[in-house]
């Protein structure tokens, strides 16, 4: 994810559309993006549509381009109308099912008035970017923390490990079998995978309409 200005560069380096009703995508969708699909323990998950109005609420106006497999998500301060940062990505059809390929994010650094968290703009664009996933039939959300620097490597591994990925493999270019990875991922660092549905859950409350 590479992740420019604010925070450091990595692998997920997290058709235009203003709101959710518009979104586009050649990818057949498993789930419409305005339902609240209900779990077993009769709770919802957020829809494309809660994820989006919760995005206002911090000033920002993300939007979905998709082309065949290939999609786009950015982020727009709704003040400025500057882009603040965004997300780029493939559906892919493997073996066992289709998976959610996070291949870069971007983040500029810009004053937009969002709520203070550790993890501000970078949510929303990866949720935003999570229930896309799930819309079309995803199971697993994969990514590779890219290893530029020490430091920023390990950032970007405390980051997405917060937000529910865990490690699955160090590419490090030393042995055969990463060769594969770095050809798929264009460098080294940490592969990291998170099962797309409990990603949802977990950050459940953070995009859910709060009661009156």
């Amino acid at each position: 994810m590479s992740l420019s200005s604010s925070i450091p560069p990595s692998k997920f380096h997290f058709q235009h559309t203003q709101s959710q009703s518009r979104i586009v995508a050649s990818t057949a969708l498993s789930h419409s993006p305005s339902s609240n699909v209900k779990l077993s323990d009769n709770s919802t998950l957020p829809s494309m549509s809660d994820i989006l109005e919760a995005s206002r609420t911090q000033k920002l106006d993300l939007q979905l381009r998709t082309v065949g497999p290939f999609f786009r998500i950015t982020a727009k301060n709704l003040e400025t109308q500057n882009e603040v940062g965004r997300a780029e990505g493939i559906i892919r059809v493997w073996v066992g099912g289709r998976i959610l390929h996070l291949d870069s994010m971007k983040l500029r650094r810009e004053t937009i008035g969002m709520e203070k968290s550790i993890f501000g703009i970078g949510l929303f664009i990866g949720a935003f970017a999570i229930r896309y996933g799930y819309d079309c039939g995803c199971k697993k959300a994969e990514l590779l923390a890219i290893n530029d620097s020490d430091l920023y490597h390990s950032k970007l591994v405390r980051f997405y490990s917060r937000l529910g990925f865990k490690a699955v493999h160090e590419v490090s270019g030393s042995s055969l079998g990463d060769v594969g990875h770095m050809l798929v991922w264009g460098g080294i660092g940490t592969r990291m995978d998170a099962n797309i549905e409990d990603l949802i859950i977990k950050w459940c409350s953070r995009f859910k309409p709060k009661p009156n």
